[in-house]
Formats: structure tokens, sequence, C-alpha cells
């Protein structure tokens, strides 16, 4: 099994999908493993340290002869075209109004897995590159703004007087929220958070901050753990709340993203122009649209004499800890694809994570929330030749797994 690691094409992207740990359990799981040269560098990763742990630095032209490619963000068409077909590739493949790009690795004959579309089920928390990403994400929010925020955070009580403690306002209590809470905290500062979840308001307080939420909105939990969208008179009420009390804060963080949807607009130009002098937002759904009024992807502007941080890749401003979880979450989810005995590749197309996250396979889309239909049948588990000789409880068990699969 020959595996192959790539430096990532896309300008704004530093992280790197695997780092030395993972590039040592691939090979104990039997992939001969073949790393870009220089694909560590912004992880501050070098080309030694994975040649110390048994990888072979290689050329982005070994992509054609790797079995699984393992990326941060999905390949460009000419990228596609370079791999082996069939070859299994795993990366945040950001599908949603990308379809010509799903399309594009469809025709390269690839199988393309999604990692952004695990399910948050237990057994997948390991494999969550969401989740992990987020978290840091979140932290990292909190590091930018108070950056930019030209004033302590913390009350400090010296000789000279009391320096007031920093107001910080999250909205969306998800894990990049939560993450930007625990560090504002840490930080010293007052916090306050807001959510339309009614369930986020017990993790909210248990951080030590306050939650705030419209009586008007009693709960707009969704599926999977994410909000739903609001109706008009529900997002009137969250404007008004969100109105009286933001101008009051110092630092702003903004986290609410729907998935497959565009960011809902959560702060009006309106809003900013009553914060305080020397305010600062930070805008964490920017790549998709922005939560904030007058946000930019990728600089940082101000609407009077608020700053506005449109950071894009929040994440990767810390690529050196953001890859070495992201690298521990795509080798989670290759495991369950390994037969660890035969040391060979042994996908179960039937497996729920891998039905949740398979965007193209046998040259076509198969995923039926981008225009895919169902993927071709899995093998069955034992074919009726191979019966001869097994016993009993062998027999019944492959059975059984065939059964399952039709079931699925």
């Amino acid at each position: 099994m020959k595996l192959f690691i790539p430096r990532e094409s896309d300008p704004v992207e530093t992280r790197v999908a695997a780092s030395p740990e993972t590039v040592k359990k691939l090979i104990g799981l039997g992939f001969e493993v073949t790393v870009e040269a220089g694909a560590g560098v912004l992880s501050r990763i070098p080309d030694s340290a994975y040649e110390a742990a048994g990888a072979s630095i290689g050329k982005a032209g070994d992509a054609g002869a790797a079995d699984v490619v393992l990326r941060v963000r999905r390949p460009t068409a000419d990228e596609a075209k370079a791999c082996k077909k069939d070859a299994l590739v795993l990366a945040t493949m950001d599908p949603h109004g990308h379809e010509d790009a799903v399309k594009a690795m469809a025709d390269a004959g690839l199988s393309a897995f999604a990692m952004e579309l695990m399910p948050r089920i237990t057994r997948a928390q390991v494999m969550d590159v969401l989740s992990s990403q987020a978290n840091l994400a979140g932290y990292q929010a909190v590091v930018e703004a108070a950056a930019t925020y030209d004033r302590a955070l913390p009350m400090m009580m010296t000789a000279a007087g009391t320096v007031p403690a920093a107001r910080v306002f999250v909205m969306g209590a998800g894990v990049a929220g939560l993450q930007a809470i625990a560090t504002a905290r840490r930080l010293g500062a007052v916090v306050t958070a807001t959510d339309v979840r009614a369930a986020a308001g017990e993790q909210v307080e248990s951080l030590g901050a306050k939650f705030i939420m419209t009586d008007a909105l009693k709960d707009a939990s969704g599926t999977g753990g994410y909000a739903r969208e609001l109706t008009a008179d529900e997002q009137k009420a969250q404007a008004e709340l969100v109105a009286g009390h933001i101008a009051k804060q110092d630092i702003v963080i903004t986290t609410a993203l729907i998935p497959g949807r565009p960011a809902p607009r959560l702060v009006s130009k309106e809003m900013i122009e009553s914060m305080s002098p020397g305010s600062v937002i930070v805008d964490l759904a920017v790549e998709r649209g922005g939560n904030v009024e007058g946000a930019v992807a990728g600089e940082i502007v101000r609407v009077g004499d608020v700053a506005i941080i449109g950071h894009l890749n929040m994440a990767g401003r810390i690529a050196a800890t953001a890859s070495l979880l992201y690298a521990r979450n795509l080798l989670a989810f290759l495991e369950t694809m390994v037969d660890k005995e035969a040391k060979t590749l042994a996908v179960n197309w039937d497996d729920e994570l891998v039905k949740a996250t398979l965007l193209t396979r046998g040259g076509a889309v198969v995923h039926p929330a981008f225009g895919g239909e169902a993927p071709p049948p899995a093998k069955p588990a034992v074919e009726e030749k191979q019966g001869e000789g097994m016993d009993e409880a062998q027999k019944a068990q492959a059975e059984a797994q065939q059964g399952e699969g039709e079931a699925q």
C-alpha cells in the first residue's frame, strides 16, 4: 500500500495532513509513506522529521502511484487528474457550492472522502475534523482580538489605580465559541455569550460566562448538533437582544454557521457604530459570507474606529498545533479502512462513516446531498464458493454481514 502526503497548493493553507507521529503509525499499518518535499515547512515540520519517522521525501508527481492520498484541502482538477485512478483521497472537501470541483474528482476516478461530513457520533469523535479545528479557531480568535485590542484584558488593581476588565461577547456556543469563551476567561475578561440553542446555556455558564437569550426564542436546535435556520420573527427578536448588548462590549467574536448555507448575518453596521472606539470584532464565519456586515475575507477592516478581523483559515494561523490534531483525525478514519493483519486496504463501503463522507467513487458522484446516486454495491463479504470448508460459525457470520449490507 502506497500513501502520499502532498504540499498544499492553496496559498492560504499552512497545515499539513500528516505528522511524524502519524507517519510512524501509518507505516505500522503497512503503508509506504511518501511526503512531498516541503509539505510540513509551514507547520514547523521539516522534511528530516518525516524521514526520521520512516517516510520518503518525494515530489508532487508521486501522487500518481499512491493508493491513498491524505490532504488538508480538496485537490484541484489538475491535482485530481494526477492521482491514481480509484485512489482514496481524504481531505476537507468543502463540497457545498462547489459541485464542479466534486465532479472533477469523480471524473478522475477518485474515491473522495469529505472529512467535514463525518457524523457526530461517539465512535467518530476522534475523526471529527470540524471539532478539532474549530476548537483551535476559537482559541486563536481570542488571541487575534487581544493583539488588535490595544488594552489589557484582565482587571488589574495597581497603586496607580484599577484597570477594568475587557468585556467579551461570543455569539454562538458551538465548539469554536466555547473555546473562545474559555480562552477569554483565562485571560481575565468578563465574558457573555449567546446561542439560539437553549441547551448551550449550561455549557456557557459552566465556563464562567453569562448566557443571554431572548425570551421570544425558546430553542432553535437542529439536527447533528447544529442550529436550525431562524424564522423572521425569531431573527428580529435575536437582533434586538444583540443590538442592546453589543454596544457595551469591547470584543465580539462571531462563530455562527449552518452547514451548506451562507453564514447568517448577526451584526449590522448600526450595531458596529454603537460600539466604543477601539473595539474589535472577529468574524469566524467570514469564509461563508460572514456574520458581520462589512467583514472582508482575508483582511482587517475598520468601520469608524472598530476593527473587524476577517482572517481566513483561523486554525491555520497556529498550523503547528492544528496539523497535529488534523493528522490524528485522518489516521483514525483511515485505520477503519485497513485490514491490520493482512496489511491491505479493506474499505467497508457499507460502513456508516464511509457512507456519510464518500463523495465520489467509480467515476461518479455518489453522495445524495450533491446529486449523486448510491455507490456501486459492495462485494459480498464471502462468495458462495468461498463458503466451502468454513465452519458453521464462520458461515453464519458471513451471512449476517451480507444481510447488514443489504439492509443499509
